[in-house]
């Protein structure tokens, strides 16, 4: 799959003017290599062999000699930023930071600061390696953990299966999935039959079954025999190669702070340009004993700390630091935007299976009357043998006897259940209808069950019940009470299953406010009455393509399941990759401490700067404090940023 390579210089304002910043500070996914660092090394070996000639006057250090040795050591680190200022001028954009920079430094060279120019450009280009490691961290954590998608396929080539990997299969070859892999490539279904957990693509609890000729979907589990596909979408239209695509695009979608602090930028550096000019100008009509190369010096002082670098630098990596930590988390944000926004949420709604319950049918109780309980599910074991059913599945995974009954004559009644023999008993398994139709008394206890119930007849006589419900998932009482703790004012649940069903899932989980038997449009009108009020920021927590409608309404859509349906993912702002509603708490717990690192970094850039830059114009400060101003502050920022990832969220 072609895939968008993030430069770094994306994460600056200048981005957005189109630069093509191939500026010799490798930029690309390899910030660690040693040939990255190549020009940093030569430039800070050279300029500090020439300081220790200037420092012990070594006789031949001078003069042309000195000149030469400080430029050679300067091209390195500073034609890069040269070239880079170079293009943007061509480009309209005269005011950028590397304009800045080569000025600065160019300058100093014109008035004999020799080490200072070399300096301003190699702490620069330290500053771009830390940043770049910073970034290659962050969005290696994030790469790391959306690559789960299937390392091979088995196509069929040349008379047999051959493992190759997905992206080398062509539309039109067949492929093989065996039991518990998961489909490579959407398809047709060539076998007469497949059993698939689509949960993750459907947002039913019910595994989906699927006959020859239906299509069948990436990601979706094969749970039952071999079967064979026809592929009909190549590996990069699928949907787990889509969300690599949205990782390596998501700084794209840049916060409303970085929005301002480009803007400021704009306006900003051509101000510090004027003011610069004036340092040097100005004083000579109000100060007696003017000396031109010493105000040069301090404009010269003045542009260095003034760069916008730790700006530029801080605050998008700060949001990028809070998404290597949203990933290493299980948490994918699909930009900072969506960090910003989730600071402010207070109301959260939530879809029910597969969000908050785990999609799939357990028993839940077993009732009998006048038989042992073990007896009575061997009897109902024996005939759900036959079934595929999705209730089925979950009634064998009784603890089963090793003398367990063999059924026969099975058959099915449609829309009813299943009849047959066992023992030379007649068994009937189903619901309410099987049994009237067959004169089975069945008890008034039934109906105030609101999961899914299967009645059990032996030999024309009522023999007991199985209740089977779809489990909540370990942590979803306790994210409930986390997210009143973390400020979420408002919780409710909406859900396309039976009301009755809904409501006792929201009794259990105290969620105050619930809904079932909702369509896509009933949820969707549910958030638009929220949405009213404008002063509820909402999330909405879903699964499947039935919710991606009010995904795409809400404030805050967030897509439970990494590989969930392609409507969803598409739509959906942040992604849990876990499946554990949990981590929408920790979502909320990071996009806050994003957000405060970033007015961090913000007020400490500008708190320096001010500082440094009032000592500069008035001759306290030199080149070298003014260096350590702008680029030490960048470090500190990137340092702040990085802390995101260390953190142990909980």
């Amino acid at each position: 799959m072609k895939k968008k390579k993030l430069n770094l210089r994306d994460l600056k304002p200048d981005s957005d003017n189109g630069h093509n910043h191939n500026d010799g500070h490798n930029h690309g996914n390899q910030p660690n290599n040693f040939k990255a660092c190549i020009p940093a090394i030569v430039s800070f070996t050279m300029l500090i062999i020439g300081i220790a000639f200037d420092y012990f006057k070594v006789p031949f250090f001078k003069d042309w000699l000195r000149i030469i040795w400080y430029v050679v050591a300067y091209v390195p680190v500073g034609l890069p930023v040269v070239k880079e200022g170079w293009v943007s001028i061509k480009k309209g954009d005269v005011f950028t930071e590397f304009f800045l920079m080569s000025i600065a430094t160019i300058g100093a060279f014109i008035i004999g600061e020799y080490p200072e120019g070399v300096a301003v450009m190699l702490f620069y280009a330290v500053g771009e390696l830390f940043q770049n490691a910073a970034v290659h961290r962050a969005k290696g954590n994030i790469k790391a953990l959306l690559d789960v998608r299937p390392k091979e396929a088995n196509v069929f080539r040349e008379g047999s299966y051959k493992s190759i990997s997905p992206e080398r299969v062509e539309i039109g070859e067949k492929i093989q999935i065996r039991v518990g892999e998961k489909i490579p490539l959407d398809g047709i279904l060539l076998s007469e039959k497949a059993f698939l957990n689509t949960a993750a693509l459907t947002g039913e609890s019910k595994p989906d079954s699927v006959n020859k000729k239906s299509k069948v979907y990436a990601g979706s589990i094969n749970l039952e025999n071999v079967i064979e596909v026809e592929v009909t979408s190549k590996f990069e239209d699928s949907s787990i190669a889509r969300i690599l695509d949205l990782v390596q695009n998501a700084t794209a979608r840049k916060s409303k702070t970085e929005l301002f602090i480009r803007k400021f930028a704009r306006i900003y550096t051509p101000i510090v340009v004027f003011l610069a000019i004036g340092v040097a100008l100005l004083p000579y009509f109000f100060v007696d004993d003017y000396i031109f190369r010493e105000w040069l010096y301090r404009a010269l002082i003045f542009l260095v700390i003034s760069c916008p670098c730790a700006l530029v630098i801080s605050i998008p990596l700060g949001y990028f630091g809070g998404l290597g930590a949203a990933s290493k988390n299980g948490i994918l944000f699909k930009g900072a935007s969506f960090l910003d926004a989730m600071t402010k949420i207070n109301t959260l709604v939530m879809d029910k299976t597969g969000t908050v319950t785990k999609g799939v049918f357990k028993i839940k109780s077993i009732k009998t009357f006048n038989w042992d309980e073990k007896e009575f599910m061997n009897y109902l074991m024996a005939i759900e043998e036959q079934s595929t059913h999705p209730i089925a599945k979950a009634i064998l995974e009784y603890p089963q006897e090793t003398n367990k009954f063999q059924a026969n004559k099975v058959s099915e009644v449609a829309g009813k259940g299943l009849k047959g023999m066992v023992n030379g008993k007649e068994i009937l398994i189903g619901n309410k209808a099987l049994m009237e139709s067959n004169s089975i008394e069945v008890p008034n206890e039934i109906e105030s069950i609101v999961e899914s119930i299967v009645l059990v007849a032996i030999d024309t006589f009522f023999a007991g019940y199985v209740v089977i419900a779809d489990e909540l998932k370990e942590d979803a009482k306790k994210t409930i009470s986390s997210l009143h703790q973390v400020g979420i004012k408002k919780i409710m649940m909406l859900s396309g299953d039976k009301d009755s069903i809904t409501q006792q899932v929201a009794k259990n989980l105290n969620i105050e406010m619930a809904k079932g038997g909702l369509l896509p449009e009933d949820k969707l009108r549910e958030v638009e009455v929220l949405k009213k009020n404008p002063e509820n920021k909402i999330a909405f927590i879903g699964d499947g393509i039935n919710d991606a409608p009010v995904l795409a309404a809400s404030d805050v859509g967030i897509a439970m399941g990494g590989l969930g349906s392609d409507v969803a993912i598409e739509t959906a702002d942040v992604i849990i990759q876990t499946d554990q509603p949990s981590k929408v708490v920790r979502a909320i717990k990071i996009s806050r401490s994003t957000r405060q690192i970033v007015w961090q970094n913000i007020i400490l850039a500008f708190g320096v700067k001010a500082i440094v830059l009032i000592l500069g114009a008035g001759g306290l400060a030199t080149m070298w404090e003014a260096v350590f101003a702008d680029v030490g502050v960048a470090l500190l920022a990137i340092l702040n940023a990085v802390r995101l990832q260390k953190i142990v969220w909980k």
